[in-house]
Protein backbone atom coordinates (compact mmCIF):
# COMPACT_ATOMS: atom_id res chain seq x y z
CA UNK A 1 0.00 0.00 0.00
CA UNK A 2 1.37 3.41 -0.96
CA UNK A 3 0.69 6.98 0.05
CA UNK A 4 -2.33 8.41 -1.75
CA UNK A 5 -2.50 11.96 -0.37
CA UNK A 6 0.07 14.20 1.35
CA UNK A 7 -0.64 17.58 2.91
CA UNK A 8 2.08 20.22 2.58
CA UNK A 9 0.41 22.88 4.72
CA UNK A 10 2.02 24.58 7.69
CA UNK A 11 1.07 23.90 11.33
CA UNK A 12 -2.22 25.58 12.32
CA UNK A 13 -3.33 25.72 8.67
CA UNK A 14 -6.13 23.21 9.15
CA UNK A 15 -4.05 20.05 9.45
CA UNK A 16 -6.18 18.53 12.22
CA UNK A 17 -9.32 19.21 10.22
CA UNK A 18 -7.75 17.44 7.25
CA UNK A 19 -6.70 14.51 9.43
CA UNK A 20 -10.26 13.97 10.61
CA UNK A 21 -11.71 14.39 7.12
CA UNK A 22 -9.19 11.92 5.70
CA UNK A 23 -9.92 9.35 8.40
CA UNK A 24 -13.67 9.62 7.88
CA UNK A 25 -13.09 9.15 4.15
CA UNK A 26 -11.31 5.84 4.75
CA UNK A 27 -7.64 6.80 4.66
CA UNK A 28 -5.17 5.59 7.27
CA UNK A 29 -3.67 8.86 8.41
CA UNK A 30 -0.22 9.76 9.73
CA UNK A 31 -0.78 13.01 11.62
CA UNK A 32 2.33 14.62 13.12
CA UNK A 33 3.28 11.58 15.25
CA UNK A 34 2.62 7.85 14.91
CA UNK A 35 3.59 4.65 16.69
CA UNK A 36 7.09 3.53 15.72
CA UNK A 37 6.52 0.76 13.15
CA UNK A 38 9.90 -0.73 14.06
CA UNK A 39 9.25 -0.75 17.80
CA UNK A 40 8.48 -3.74 19.96
CA UNK A 41 4.78 -4.65 19.73
CA UNK A 42 2.85 -3.26 22.66
CA UNK A 43 5.66 -0.90 23.62
CA UNK A 44 5.92 1.26 20.54
CA UNK A 45 6.81 4.86 21.31
CA UNK A 46 5.42 7.78 19.38
CA UNK A 47 7.72 9.09 16.68
CA UNK A 48 7.41 12.13 14.46
CA UNK A 49 6.23 11.65 10.90
CA UNK A 50 9.00 14.02 9.76
CA UNK A 51 11.66 11.74 11.25
CA UNK A 52 10.20 8.67 9.55
CA UNK A 53 9.98 10.45 6.20
CA UNK A 54 13.63 11.50 6.33
CA UNK A 55 14.84 8.12 7.60
CA UNK A 56 12.93 6.36 4.83
CA UNK A 57 14.28 8.78 2.23
CA UNK A 58 17.94 8.52 3.19
CA UNK A 59 17.94 4.81 4.06
CA UNK A 60 15.91 3.49 1.12
CA UNK A 61 15.12 6.34 -1.27
CA UNK A 62 11.41 6.03 -0.42
CA UNK A 63 10.22 8.57 2.17
CA UNK A 64 7.17 6.40 2.90
CA UNK A 65 9.16 3.21 3.50
CA UNK A 66 8.80 3.52 7.30
CA UNK A 67 5.10 4.40 7.12
CA UNK A 68 3.74 0.97 6.14
CA UNK A 69 -0.02 0.85 5.75
CA UNK A 70 -0.49 4.62 5.90
CA UNK A 71 -2.26 6.14 2.91
CA UNK A 72 -2.37 9.80 3.97
CA UNK A 73 -0.18 12.35 5.74
CA UNK A 74 -1.97 15.35 7.24
CA UNK A 75 0.87 17.07 9.13
CA UNK A 76 4.54 16.36 8.60
CA UNK A 77 6.66 19.11 10.19
CA UNK A 78 8.55 18.71 13.46
CA UNK A 79 9.76 21.43 15.82
CA UNK A 80 10.82 19.97 19.15
CA UNK A 81 13.84 20.76 21.27
CA UNK A 82 16.75 21.39 18.92
CA UNK A 83 15.18 19.38 16.10
CA UNK A 84 13.59 21.29 13.22
CA UNK A 85 12.38 19.17 10.28
CA UNK A 86 10.14 20.50 7.50
CA UNK A 87 9.70 17.90 4.74
CA UNK A 88 7.00 20.00 3.07
CA UNK A 89 9.78 22.45 2.12
CA UNK A 90 12.20 19.81 0.81
CA UNK A 91 11.46 19.42 -2.89
CA UNK A 92 13.95 16.59 -3.43
CA UNK A 93 12.10 14.57 -0.78
CA UNK A 94 8.71 15.48 -2.29
CA UNK A 95 9.89 14.37 -5.72
CA UNK A 96 10.91 11.05 -4.17
CA UNK A 97 7.43 10.74 -2.62
CA UNK A 98 5.92 11.23 -6.08
CA UNK A 99 8.34 8.83 -7.77
CA UNK A 100 7.84 6.03 -5.23
CA UNK A 101 4.08 6.52 -4.81
CA UNK A 102 2.59 6.80 -8.31
CA UNK A 103 -0.63 8.78 -8.42
CA UNK A 104 -0.12 10.44 -5.03
CA UNK A 105 -2.11 13.66 -4.59
CA UNK A 106 -0.63 16.70 -2.89
CA UNK A 107 -2.70 19.19 -0.90
CA UNK A 108 -1.52 22.43 0.72
CA UNK A 109 -3.94 23.46 3.45
CA UNK A 110 -3.88 27.23 3.74
CA UNK A 111 -5.44 30.07 5.69
CA UNK A 112 -5.05 33.84 5.47
CA UNK A 113 -1.45 34.58 6.52
CA UNK A 114 -2.47 37.06 9.23
CA UNK A 115 -4.95 34.59 10.74
CA UNK A 116 -2.44 31.75 10.53
CA UNK A 117 0.28 33.78 12.23
CA UNK A 118 -2.16 34.84 14.98
CA UNK A 119 -3.01 31.19 15.57
CA UNK A 120 0.67 30.26 15.72
CA UNK A 121 1.29 33.04 18.23
CA UNK A 122 -1.54 31.79 20.44
CA UNK A 123 -0.69 28.08 20.24
CA UNK A 124 1.48 27.22 23.25
CA UNK A 125 4.89 28.74 22.46
CA UNK A 126 4.95 27.90 18.75
CA UNK A 127 4.91 31.41 17.33
CA UNK A 128 6.37 33.28 20.29
CA UNK A 129 9.41 31.10 21.02
CA UNK A 130 9.93 28.00 18.90
CA UNK A 131 9.61 29.49 15.41
CA UNK A 132 11.89 32.50 16.10
CA UNK A 133 14.54 30.43 17.89
CA UNK A 134 15.07 27.60 15.40
CA UNK A 135 16.46 27.46 11.89
CA UNK A 136 13.54 26.75 9.55
CA UNK A 137 13.66 26.85 5.74
CA UNK A 138 12.89 30.44 4.81
CA UNK A 139 12.91 31.56 8.45
CA UNK A 140 16.40 31.48 9.99
CA UNK A 141 16.80 31.67 13.76
CA UNK A 142 16.21 35.22 14.97
CA UNK A 143 13.44 35.91 12.46
CA UNK A 144 9.71 35.35 12.84
CA UNK A 145 9.49 37.34 16.07
CA UNK A 146 6.70 39.55 14.71
CA UNK A 147 3.48 38.73 12.93
CA UNK A 148 4.72 40.62 9.87
CA UNK A 149 7.82 38.42 9.60
CA UNK A 150 5.82 35.26 10.07
CA UNK A 151 3.31 36.33 7.43
CA UNK A 152 6.11 36.93 4.91
CA UNK A 153 7.43 33.42 5.64
CA UNK A 154 3.95 31.88 5.38
CA UNK A 155 3.23 33.51 2.02
CA UNK A 156 6.71 32.55 0.82
CA UNK A 157 6.06 28.88 1.58
CA UNK A 158 2.88 28.73 -0.49
CA UNK A 159 4.39 30.81 -3.29
CA UNK A 160 7.25 28.31 -3.45
CA UNK A 161 4.81 25.41 -3.68
CA UNK A 162 2.94 27.14 -6.51
CA UNK A 163 6.21 27.71 -8.35
CA UNK A 164 7.31 24.11 -7.86
CA UNK A 165 4.04 22.44 -8.80
CA UNK A 166 2.87 25.09 -11.29
CA UNK A 167 -0.16 23.66 -13.13
CA UNK A 168 0.30 20.11 -11.84
CA UNK A 169 -3.17 18.47 -11.65
CA UNK A 170 -1.99 16.38 -8.68
CA UNK A 171 -1.52 19.52 -6.54
CA UNK A 172 -4.24 21.52 -4.80
CA UNK A 173 -3.82 24.63 -2.67
CA UNK A 174 -6.82 24.53 -0.36
CA UNK A 175 -8.17 27.50 1.56
CA UNK A 176 -9.64 25.67 4.55
CA UNK A 177 -12.08 28.49 5.24
CA UNK A 178 -13.48 28.69 1.70
CA UNK A 179 -17.19 27.78 1.35
CA UNK A 180 -16.32 25.24 -1.37
CA UNK A 181 -13.29 23.71 0.40
CA UNK A 182 -14.97 20.37 0.95
CA UNK A 183 -16.13 20.09 -2.66
CA UNK A 184 -12.75 21.10 -4.08
CA UNK A 185 -10.90 18.59 -1.91
CA UNK A 186 -13.36 15.80 -2.69
CA UNK A 187 -12.99 16.47 -6.42
CA UNK A 188 -9.19 16.56 -6.17
CA UNK A 189 -9.07 13.23 -4.34
CA UNK A 190 -11.83 11.58 -6.32
CA UNK A 191 -13.42 10.48 -3.07
CA UNK A 192 -16.44 11.52 -1.01
CA UNK A 193 -15.74 13.31 2.27
CA UNK A 194 -18.40 12.25 4.82
CA UNK A 195 -17.16 14.84 7.35
CA UNK A 196 -16.01 18.43 7.08
CA UNK A 197 -15.75 21.08 9.78
CA UNK A 198 -13.31 22.55 12.29
CA UNK A 199 -11.10 20.43 14.51
CA UNK A 200 -8.62 21.41 17.25
CA UNK A 201 -9.87 25.00 17.38
CA UNK A 202 -7.53 27.38 19.18
CA UNK A 203 -9.81 28.89 21.82
CA UNK A 204 -7.43 31.76 22.61
CA UNK A 205 -7.45 32.84 18.97
CA UNK A 206 -10.89 31.84 17.76
CA UNK A 207 -10.98 34.72 15.36
CA UNK A 208 -8.12 33.00 13.56
CA UNK A 209 -10.07 29.80 12.98
CA UNK A 210 -9.05 26.13 13.24
CA UNK A 211 -5.78 24.23 13.21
Amino acid sequence: MTLQVVNLGLPKSGTTTLARAFKRAGYRVADHRVRDPQGEPGKQRLVFVAELLYRGYFETGDPAALLPGFTAVSEMSMLRGKRSLWPQMDFALLEAVRRKNPGVKFVASRRDAAALSASMMAWNNLGTTRLPSRDIPGLPAGYGVSNAEQERWIDGHYDSLLHWFRDDPDYLELDIAAPDARERLSSHLGRDLPWWGKANTNRTAQAAGSS
